[in-house]
């Protein structure tokens, strides 16, 4: 089949992968000049296990606030009737999760995705000798017992799916990641000898040059001003008429609302904006040897190459180009508490803002439309790293008219 896909980020490049590896004439559609310039340009690097970002899913940790100089969503003046409608069911969820202290329906399809998405990232990685930037183990830091309460329903989750959780005490915390602070105080933590962190804009532009290899072709510079249903195609900025292909995947993040609703498609899509600091070690036996979250401050540092990048904060309604100076505040001063002196601020540091594309509900919109030819694979959120191999092949499988090698329940547009 001759197959159009509209974005070029983590989602669009393993998505291309996945389909060049089946055989289709694949052509990617992506507005800027490069692969992963968008949303996955600094991630937080955390891979696995998914769901323990904080802001993966409603569940995923307690129910954000946004209120007061502290709080983990900030939530600015332009904010829309849409994005607060999205706000509102957020929420909701979150609480309902917290009141039951079990995941919710949507948490567990997050996970399960996730899992086989690792798997499948851990297969590519190897046949194909992608050596991307990548370190072992996921610590979590719990401050407080309450900490551990607010991370119920996701370790539920794992836990049920067989994933391993060891509780530990300080000692026992300070000795897996040796670097972290004396002077911190801490209940105990959660360790996940199995996750991982890594470096997903380097793992993107790794994987496709692979695509390309197989015969995908990719497209730079150029804007899909809109998508056509009858016949299926897209149509570029300043053409005059659609080009036509037999199949459609739209990977094209926060933009793909607009490019849907003319067709009447309708997804509660939103940018929930993240902010990363990236800055060169400065000792390695101060800086984290691999991924560690804070759960009370909602923020994620992990060690890539020979840089530590910390990230963390949600901003919805907020469009400017600069994070929140509180954001980055907490970041400096989250990694400054945990991790003194590991990195180096004088020179070589990288400070970015992306957008999250986060449906309501959590999990990813994964599958056909009721629009012919038009396939969609968006909506990751925080969670496109850790989702876009899983998905990518789950999709390529369903295009082949292929029953997956994982249960969809959940990740279809329709449940919107």
């Amino acid at each position: 089949m001759k197959i159009a896909i509209v974005g070029a980020g983590v989602v669009g490049v393993t998505t291309a992968f996945e389909l060049a590896l089946d055989g289709h004439a694949v052509t990617v559609f992506e507005q800027r000049s490069a692969t992963a310039e968008e949303a996955s340009f600094a991630t937080g690097g955390l891979l696995a296990p998914g769901v323990l970002d904080p802001w993966s899913a409603p569940g995923a940790a307690s129910p954000p606030s946004v209120l007061g100089r502290h709080a983990a969503m900030r939530v600015g003046r332009s904010i829309s009737l849409a994005e607060l409608s999205w706000l509102r069911r957020w929420r909701r969820a979150a609480h309902a999760s917290a009141r039951s202290g079990t995941p919710l329906p949507s948490l567990v399809a997050l996970e399960r995705l996730a899992r086989y998405s690792h798997a499948r990232l851990q297969h590519l990685a190897e046949s194909l000798d992608l050596a991307f930037e990548h370190s072992p183990g996921t610590l979590l830091l719990l401050r407080t017992p309450r900490d551990a309460e607010a991370l119920a329903p996701a370790l539920k989750a794992l836990r049920d799916a067989g994933t391993a959780v060891r509780e530990l005490d300080t000692e026992m915390a300070r000795a897996i990641e040796p670097g972290l602070s004396p002077s911190l105080t801490l209940a105990g933590a959660l360790h996940v000898p199995n996750g991982l962190a890594g470096n997903c804009r380097q793992f993107a532009l790794l994987l496709r040059q692979a695509a390309q290899q197989r015969g995908a072709q990719f497209e730079f510079n150029t804007r899909v001003a809109r998508l056509s249903g009858s016949p299926t195609g897209v149509q570029l900025e300043g053409a005059s008429a659609p080009h036509p292909f037999d199949a459609v995947v739209l990977c094209a993040g926060v933009q793909s609302a607009a490019l849907l609703r003319p067709l009447g498609l309708r997804l509660p899509l939103v940018a929930l904006y993240g902010s990363s600091v990236s800055a060169p070690l400065r000792e390695e036996l101060h800086a984290p040897l691999a991924a560690v979250v804070d759960v009370q401050t909602r923020t994620t540092m992990a060690r890539l190459g020979q840089r530590v990048r910390v990230s963390g904060g949600a901003e919805l309604g907020r469009n400017t180009e600069k994070a929140h100076p509180q954001t980055l505040n907490t970041l400096y001063r989250v990694l400054g508490e945990c991790f003194p002196g590991g990195v180096t601020h004088s020179s070589g540091v990288q400070v970015w803002r992306g957008v999250r594309p986060m449906l309501p509900d959590g999990p990813p919109a994964v599958g056909a439309t009721s629009v012919p030819g038009l396939w969609l694979n968006l909506g990751h959120g925080a969670s496109g790293w850790s989702l876009a191999c899983g998905s990518a092949r789950a999709l390529a499988d369903q295009i082949a008219g292929k029953a997956p090698d994982i249960d969809l329940e959940g990740l279809g547009a329709q449940r919107f």
